[in-house]
């Protein structure tokens, strides 16, 4: 993380949004630093942040990152 100039202490940050119009979730995914309420975890050298509350809508979804000629970046999947 350290190459793509993201600071020391800011990890992946995974969570849900309300999109409050279909009364459904979109999956948030960007670099942020933790806060009280989050998980934790360490995959690959990369610290993953989640908030305790966001657990039981990500229960089986996977982080990927994704690199082709139209895009590049990590995605939930």
């Amino acid at each position: 993380m350290q190459t793509k100039n993201i600071p020391d202490g800011y990890g992946l940050r995974v969570g849900v949004a309300a999109v409050m119009v279909v009364a459904a979730f979109s999956f948030i995914i960007g670099f942020d630093k933790q806060k009280p309420s989050d998980l934790t975890y360490q995959i690959e050298g990369i610290t993953i942040l989640m908030d305790k509350r966001h657990t039981m809508y990500l229960i089986g979804k996977a982080v990927d990152f994704y690199e082709g000629a139209d895009a590049r970046g990590f995605y939930v999947c």
